[in-house]
C-alpha cells in the first residue's frame, strides 16, 4: 500500500489549529509512513505553530468577513479567488487521499475544492454552535465530527459522527500527578489552588478581576496558579510580587499544563471549545467566563451546554469585576459543591476523540 496523504486545513487560534494536530499526530501513530500538508491562512498563528509540531504548512491568502463596516471587507472576494485557485494548485500537486478541516475560514477553500475533486472531505467543529465555515460546507463534505449533542440543527443528520475534541495527550494523564504538580509550582498541599487560565493571549476582564482580588485570596489562605496571557503579564508580576511567599504565581505562560490542571482544586477559565473538553478530562470543579469577542457568542452556549447539567458556574464577562473573586473563594470553601461539579463534568468527558476521528477518517479511505 502506498503511504497515505492526509491534507488538514483549519486556524486562526489554538481551537482550530490544535485539533488538527492532535489528529495528525494520532494517524501518525497508527500509519508512521503517512505524509502530512496542512494549509492554513498567511500571517496568523497556524503558520508557526503548525512547524513548531514538526508538519509542512502552505498559507493562503484568504481572510475573514469582518462583521462591522471594514475597508478589509472590500478585498475579500479577491483574496477568496486567490485562495481557490492557490488551494487547487495544492490539491493536484499534493494528491490527498483525504482532506480534514478543523474551522476557521483557512479552511473553507480547501475543503471546497477537495469536495469538488471528489476526494473524501471530513470536518470537525469544536463548538455547540457550527462555525460559519464549517456551516458552509457541511452539504459538500462526507462526514462531520462534532463534540456536542443536538448538531442536528446546523449540519445533516446523517453525516453526524459525535466524538468530542482532540486534546493535547498530557491532559489525558492528570491522574495521581498532585505531589509531583504541588511540587513543581512550590505549592503548600495543606491549602486550596485556585487555577486562572485565560488563553495565550490572556483575558483582560479576568485578570483586572483576579489582581484586583490577590489581598482576598491571600486573607482566605487560598493558592494561585494564574495564567496571565502575554498582554497583562508584567502587571500580574508586578501586582502578585508581594504575596509570591503566600503561594500566589503569575505566569504570562505554563508549558506543564497537566501540572497545573493536577494542582487545582478549582480552575477559571473562558469557555472556548478546547478549554472545556480539557477540563471534562481532567474532570475539575470550573467557573466559566465567557469571552463576549467571539463568533456568534459561541463560548457562552459551550458554558451553557455545563451549566444546564450543573457540570460548571457560568459568570458572564460583565459580572466578573464583581462576582468573579467572591464566587471563587465561595466554592474553594464548598468541597460538597465541588465534588457535584466534579462529578457532573467528569460525564461529560470524551477522552479518547482524536482517535475516534482517526476511525472516521479511515472508514472514508476505505
Amino acid at each position: 500500500m502506498n503511504p497515505l496523504r492526509v491534507l488538514l486545513s483549519g486556524g486562526g487560534t489554538g481551537g482550530h489549529i490544535f485539533p488538527a494536530i492532535s489528529v495528525a499526530n494520532e494517524i501518525r501513530k497508527k500509519y508512521p509512513d503517512t505524509e502530512f500538508l496542512f494549509v492554513g491562512a498567511i500571517g496568523k498563528m497556524e503558520m508557526e505553530k503548525v512547524p513548531a509540531a514538526g508538519y509542512k504548512i502552505i498559507g493562503l491568502p484568504v481572510v475573514g468577513i469582518q462583521r462591522k463596516l471594514s475597508l478589509s471587507n472590500l478585498f475579500f472576494p479577491f483574496k477568496l479567488i486567490a485562495s481557490l485557485r492557490k488551494a487547487k494548485k495544492i490539491m493536484k500537486n499534493f494528491r490527498p487521499d483525504v482532506v480534514i478541516g478543523t474551522g476557521g475560514y483557512a479552511s473553507g477553500p480547501a475543503l471546497y475544492v477537495a469536495s469538488k475533486l471528489k476526494i473524501p472531505t471530513l470536518i470537525q467543529e469544536q463548538n455547540s454552535f457550527a462555525g460559519i465555515t464549517n456551516k458552509w460546507l457541511a452539504k459538500r463534505v462526507n462526514r462531520i465530527c462534532v463534540a456536542y449533542s443536538g448538531m442536528e440543527n446546523f449540519f445533516p443528520a446523517e453525516k453526524i459522527m459525535l466524538t468530542g475534541n482532540p486534546i493535547r495527550q498530557d491532559i489525558l494523564e492528570t491522574v495521581n500527578k498532585k505531589p509531583e504538580a504541588l511540587a513543581h509550582f512550590n505549592l503548600n498541599p495543606t491549602k486550596k489552588t485556585l487555577l486562572v487560565i485565560g488563553g495565550s493571549l490572556g483575558a483582560r476582564t479576568i485578570n483586572i478581576a483576579i489582581g484586583n482580588g490577590l489581598e482576598k485570596f491571600s486573607e482566605n489562605g487560598i493558592q494561585l496558579i494564574w495564567q496571565t496571557g502575554k498582554n497583562y503579564f508584567e502587571t500580574a508580576r508586578a501586582q502578585s510580587k508581594a504575596y509570591e511567599e503566600k503561594g500566589i504565581k503569575a505566569f504570562d505562560f505554563i508549558s506543564r499544563m497537566d501540572l497545573a490542571y493536577s494542582a487545582a482544586d478549582v480552575v477559571i477559565s473562558r469557555a472556548g471549545a478546547s478549554s472545556v473538553s480539557e477540563l471534562c478530562v481532567a474532570a475539575k470543579p470550573s467557573i466559566l467566563v465567557p469571552s463576549p469577542n467571539v463568533a456568534e457568542d459561541h463560548q457562552t452556549k459551550n458554558a451553557n451546554a455545563l451549566t444546564q447539567v450543573n457540570a460548571a458556574i457560568l459568570i458572564r464577562d460583565n459580572e466578573a469585576l464583581t462576582r468573579l473573586v467572591s464566587d471563587a473563594i465561595k466554592l474553594l470553601g464548598n468541597n460538597s459543591q465541588q465534588e457535584e461539579l466534579k462529578k457532573n463534568i467528569a460525564k461529560l468527558a470524551i477522552p479518547n476523540s482524536a482517535e475516534k476521528i482517526a476511525n472516521e477518517i479511515y472508514k472514508l479511505l476505505k
